[in-house]
């Protein structure tokens, strides 16, 4: 009878560890199953996250300047019991808050720096906040914000035990043109992850399995002679004259350049008097292609249009380069993870104040765009965008994936003052916390479906194939922390 006893309480004992262990497994392989959490957890810090991307908003620190707009997210995340490790790579302004320990590790890029002349109030008309100013016209208050709340709605999961692994949230500096992550990743930051996420604010929402343009930046700079323009010219070697020469072989040479590339180029200095021959001038160049190579190649023949600039002029070439940026290796087992979650929970809707600001906003686009178009789903898989990132080089070394999500009115182009000023209204709050959610439910399925991040990387081994990942930085390359401030000589 004791026996039998024992015998009944083993197996009952074996039988309820049982139905743990395929509770266990069964709430694993159900991604669903924790995500009302996850959402309750970005939706009860909505106001605090957006107070902080408004911040941020009104701050509109440049690359490489952003102080305050880094330190205010660090705290955020260390208040939530985040491991923050600053100045990245050495730059002062980028750092990464860890929850957890283990695998897999899963990396969310966050940004936060703003762009020149774009500054502009939240109002459907021009309205500078400052002459001249700075703005979020490509919407990075939102993307640090809502990548912060994502990172800490994984992080309570982690801490509570309902998932095990590492989340890391990167606050990246200096996307637009100062390259940042490049320099984090050669400093080895990405080299642990499994995968990596990151989204950007548009005005429509998308997805997929899509790349971008690999990109160079520099500046040439040309020192000449002043001299009284009209009393004694023979005097004056012209700077001025070595940017437009310049800049006219350049023109020449679009003639001759592969299908797809684009340079373009402002002049940040010029002269100040017409009647003083310049001393010296610069100008700034992209160089842009969907194959970093080919950039490359590019890059080498406009720095041939400069040095005829300076010997046709006499004058002398300094070439300042400010770095470049590989084009995004896509992903497609990790793109339809997020394209997936995109489509259930997107549920953007306009009240009617905002109707009455995007309508109003709208009279000032050339291409408007339908408010409903907000609640629809692109996919862009296979396909190539126009814009570049410094994402591209992050792509290289670890699967990585992103989405938009609509945080502006329909029709507006990045860059703009009408994208500042739809970022910095309630319209770019629904988008905000849109991507806080869908980047969470996507880092809650790699968490909880391990063979997400098999396929991911088994792909990424197969677009890489024989071709080792080659930055289009120069050897030595260091970032270059003052490339937002006026030209010095």
């Amino acid at each position: 009878m004791v026996r039998r006893l024992c015998y009944c309480f083993v197996v009952a004992v074996s039988l309820l560890a049982l139905i743990v262990s395929v509770s266990n497994e069964a709430r694993a392989d159900n991604p669903a199953s924790g995500k009302p959490a996850i959402f309750e957890s970005v939706n009860r810090r909505d106001e605090a996250v957006w107070k902080v991307a408004r911040e941020i908003w009104s701050l509109a620190e440049p690359g490489y300047q952003e102080t305050k707009s880094s330190a205010i997210l660090k705290e955020m995340l260390e208040g939530t019991g985040f491991r923050i490790e600053s100045e990245i790579g050495g730059i002062p302004t980028a750092f990464t808050a860890t929850v957890g320990s283990g695998k897999p590790v899963i990396g969310i890029l966050g940004e936060f720096d703003a762009l020149p002349g774009l500054s502009q109030a939240a109002v459907p008309y021009r309205e500078p906040v400052k002459a001249g100013g700075y703005g979020h016209g490509c919407g990075h208050h939102l993307f640090g914000a809502a990548s912060a709340s994502a990172a800490i709605a994984i992080g309570e999961q982690i801490k509570t035990g309902t998932i095990k692994g590492t989340v890391r949230f990167y606050g990246c500096p200096a996307e637009e043109g100062g390259s940042a992550k490049v320099f984090m990743a050669q400093a080895g930051a990405f080299k642990d992850c499994d995968a990596v996420l990151h989204w950007h604010p548009g005005h429509v929402n998308t997805a997929g399995d899509r790349s971008t343009l690999a990109r160079m930046a520099v500046k040439f700079r040309f020192h000449g002679k002043a001299a009284h323009a009209a009393a004694a010219p023979e005097q004056g070697r012209s700077a001025l004259d070595a940017v437009a020469l310049t800049n006219h072989a350049a023109e020449l040479m679009r003639e001759h350049t592969p299908d797809q590339s684009r340079i373009h180029h402002v002049i940040t200095a010029g002269g100040r008097a017409p009647n003083v021959t310049p001393d010296f001038a610069e100008v700034y160049y992209y160089i842009r292609h969907p194959e970093g190579e080919v950039v490359r190649k590019l890059y080498e023949r406009l720095v041939l249009c400069a040095k005829g600039g300076a010997l046709a002029t006499e004058t002398r070439l300094e070439i300042r380069f400010e770095g470049g940026i590989r084009e995004i290796l896509p992903n497609n087992a990790l793109s339809q993870v997020t394209l997936q979650n995109l489509r259930e929970i997107c549920d953007l809707e306009y009240n009617e104040a905002e109707t009455n600001f995007a309508l109003k906003l709208q009279a000032t686009l050339d291409s408007p765009g339908p408010l409903s178009s907000i609640r629809e789903i692109e996919d862009r898989s296979g396909t190539v965008g126009k814009g570049s990132t410094d994402v591209g080089d992050v792509s290289w070394q670890v699967p990585t994936t992103g989405f938009t999500t609509a945080c502006w009115v329909p029709g507006t182009p990045a860059h703009s003052w009408q994208a500042v000023a739809a970022g910095g209204s309630s319209i770019g709050r629904k988008g905000l916390n849109l991507a806080a959610r869908v980047m969470a439910a996507s880092a809650w399925d790699l968490f909880t479906k391990s063979e997400l991040l098999r396929d991911g990387k088994l792909e990424h081994e197969r677009r890489i194939g024989d071709q080792a990942y080659r930055s289009l930085m120069v050897k030595g390359q260091k970032p270059s922390l003052d490339y937002r401030d006026p030209p010095k000589r």
